[in-house]
């Protein structure tokens, strides 16, 4: 988690600790080979897949929340009149996750945190944390269950709600820092985490957490793990060679881990999702100011794409990927020359 990241976030940063570690409809997609520095078998390629388009890019806030550019992700057209609990408090929204028909938000109210639900019928309810945490490091929910992770004054806390009640799971010995959670199933979530003896990957059983003994390359951390229904795991994170950093990707089919290194530099992982093809998607940074960029890694394969062009824009930078039926979004920010940055999204595949 070395830089200030966005995941299904607009205008929330969340701070590194230092782990060693808007709408345009653009013309059509132009490839673009990528530079890099990957193994021998590694191939990249242009390609033109169907075109990045621009969607539509407004979203109301319902009220400022104290942070600065923080609004709520939601419907476009939402009215005012559609409150979150907590809407004229101080505070920032967090981590967006799709709960079955759910949308659960984590939410720092005036310094306190809590899980705002939107049931399916579209009411809003809050779930507060059984205690409050100085840090509120992440946030992940699925049926049947969500984690919080953060410190307070006591140190590392993980709070586990099961939709009636939290508890306080103890982590193994050495850990020194929790970086990251996803879950799967109730009963099948992931962590990373700064450990004495470097960054580890931690696994909860539905009894307790336990080291994972993932073979993480040397001199390396953790950006993210994307976890599949079929039971794959793609752990992305950067090997430090000579202080130099590199892209990794390490995949487990159910027996056995692989790693690779894409030609992506030193891409941040952490919006990277599996596309309706299988292949890996997930921004990078663009040689062009008015268009974002990505990278699709498919096997050995890794090809680029750029996204619509937005007139006088200054700087795209796509920063949350989530896969919807046939088709790719992305959401981040557009920066137009003598404005500030604005949310703006995009999608590939789909219908017009």
């Amino acid at each position: 988690m070395c830089r200030d990241r966005l995941t299904a976030r607009v205008g929330v940063a969340a701070r590194d600790r230092g782990c060693g570690t808007v709408r345009s409809r653009g013309a059509g997609l132009v490839g673009a080979a990528g530079s890099g520095g990957g193994p021998a078998g590694d191939r990249v390629r242009s390609r033109r897949p169907r075109s990045w388009r621009g969607v539509g890019d407004r979203v109301r806030a319902h009220r400022r929340l104290g942070a600065a550019d923080a609004v709520p992700l939601g419907r476009p057209g939402l009215e005012p009149g559609h409150h979150l609990p907590g809407a004229a408090e101080s505070g920032w929204l967090g981590k967006v996750q799709f709960v079955g028909k759910e949308v659960w938000i984590f939410h720092n109210r005036a310094g306190q945190g809590e899980i705002l639900r939107r049931s399916a019928g579209g009411g809003w309810s809050a779930v507060p944390l059984p205690q409050p945490l100085w840090i509120h490091q992440d946030f992940t929910a699925v049926p049947g269950a969500a984690w919080v992770i953060g410190e307070d004054d006591t140190g590392l806390k993980v709070l586990r709600y099961d939709g009636s009640n939290w508890t306080a799971q103890p982590t193994p010995d050495g850990v020194l820092f929790l970086l990251g959670i996803t879950a799967r199933t109730a009963e099948d979530a992931w962590a990373w985490a700064d450990t004495s003896t470097g960054t580890a990957v931690l696994r909860w059983d539905g009894t307790a957490w336990r080291d994972a003994k993932v073979p993480l390359p040397p001199n390396s951390n953790v950006h993210t793990i994307l976890l599949e229904p079929s039971g794959r795991a793609t752990i992305g994170g950067s090997q430090y060679t000579d202080g130099v950093p590199r892209t990794y990707l390490m995949t487990w089919d159910g027996h056995t881990w692989r790693t690779t290194y894409p030609p992506l530099n030193d891409t941040y992982t952490e919006a990277m999702v599996r596309g309706p093809g299988g292949a890996l998607w997930l921004p990078v940074r663009s040689d062009r100011a008015f268009q974002s960029k990505y990278a699709r890694v498919d096997g050995n394969r890794t090809t680029f794409s750029y996204g619509p062009r937005r007139t006088n824009a200054i700087d795209v930078k796509p920063r949350a990927l989530t896969r919807a039926g046939s088709s790719l979004l992305s959401f981040g920010t557009a920066e137009i020359y003598g404005s500030k940055p604005n949310v703006m999204s995009e999608r590939l595949g789909g219908r017009p």
